[in-house]
């Protein structure tokens, strides 16, 4: 079954029309929510969810009572493995699937009774887009403008020259959707969402197929659109992305929201390593396992009969100024010292237990 803008829909999963919205193929410490994020009641958050749950038949559980904060303004990375279950979340949120339990609001509307009033200010990119083959890119989006009731066809040629060229289609508005390559495809999907002004874009896996440059393009959008007041909320499961444009971030793992808060405050609760840059490693290892540090690996090389290397570990409750003390009373020469970065890979494997690779 097919919904009015072409986005697939499982028979089992009616859902109502949905407006703005670009056609689509088919264990830790750490707190589930910053003090920033907490409560669904929807305060200052375009995006609410509240126990959202998908049960498949068979007994599949997709997505496992969920609760997400989404906040105005922000740019929130929708992290986790391919099989985490973020795609359904979003079909669930812009009513594209019914959640087998649970609720969820876009911009303050709940979803799907206020589905009409609130979608049209809602733009999205789910999974692939699909559109008409035998279509120039240009004649697609003219398709979806006059399909949309909001839409004043008065402005529909300069709205969509103006989509085209914000994704760099422009010279290619008049070739056939079927000779697009994927990244072509991509861009022509978040030019649909971004047909009409958005207050919410909603962008599922957007920098799928294309290449670096492509890429880097997407995020300048997607920052550009932050800037101007747009809620972003991106789904992927490429760490630098998130690293490198979100605010927030929340981490799918198995169906489970394990995590989500300020991208800031989850890389601070990460434990801290610290770093020891010295010509005597075998010294600083001693020194920081008698000081009681945990996790302390060396490394070093030889060099015209010289070591140098450097030595991590996991600070701990110890004060970094204690630190630098004993390993200058124990005569280490410390070269440099420092904290090691936390980058999100490390906060997923603390979150998680296990490596960034596909969910089951």
């Amino acid at each position: 079954m097919t919904s009015p803008v072409g986005t697939s829909v499982t028979p089992s999963d009616p859902a109502p029309p949905v407006a703005g919205i670009a056609p689509a193929a088919g264990p830790t410490d750490l707190p589930l929510q910053s003090a920033a994020m907490v409560g669904s009641s929807g305060d200052g958050c375009a995006v609410t969810s509240d126990g959202l749950t998908k049960r498949f038949r068979g007994g599949q559980v997709a997505v496992d009572h969920i609760d997400l904060a989404v906040p105005h303004g922000a740019v929130y990375g929708f992290l986790g493995p391919n099989g985490s279950g973020k795609t359904t979340t979003i079909r669930m949120l812009l009513g594209l699937v019914r959640p087998t339990a649970g609720t969820s609001t876009l911009l303050g509307g709940r979803i799907p009774e206020d589905s009409q009033r609130v979608l049209p200010r809602v733009g999205a990119l789910v999974e692939g887009p699909a559109f008409h083959p035998y279509l120039s890119g240009r004649d697609n989006l003219r398709r979806l403008d006059a399909a949309d009731r909001t839409a004043d066809p008065a402005t529909c040629t300069e709205r969509i020259a103006g989509a085209l060229d914000r994704v760099g289609l422009s010279a290619a508005a008049g070739k056939r959707f079927r000779n697009y390559s994927l990244g072509m495809r991509q861009r022509l999907g978040i030019a649909a969402a971004l047909l009409q002004p958005r207050e919410l874009l909603i962008l599922d896996e957007p920098t799928n197929g294309l290449d670096p440059q492509g890429t880097r393009e997407v995020r300048s959008l997607v920052t550009d659109l932050a800037a101007s007041g747009v809620t972003v909320l991106l789904s992927t499961h490429l760490l630098s992305e998130v690293e490198q444009i979100c605010t927030h971030v929340g981490v799918m793992h198995v169906g489970k929201l394990v995590a989500q808060s300020r991208l800031s405050d989850l890389r601070s609760q990460t434990a801290q390593r610290i770093r020891v840059h010295t010509t005597r490693p075998e010294l600083a290892v001693a020194s920081l396992t008698r000081l009681g540090l945990h996790d302390v690996i060396g490394e070093g090389a030889q060099t015209g009969g010289q070591s140098s290397g450097e030595v991590t570990a996991l600070l701990g409750s110890a004060k970094p100024e204690a630190v630098i003390a004993t390993l200058v009373h124990d005569e280490v020469p410390v070269l440099a010292f420092g904290p090691v970065p936390v980058n999100l890979e490390d906060v997923f494997v603390t979150l998680t237990g296990e490596g960034f690779g596909v969910s089951g």
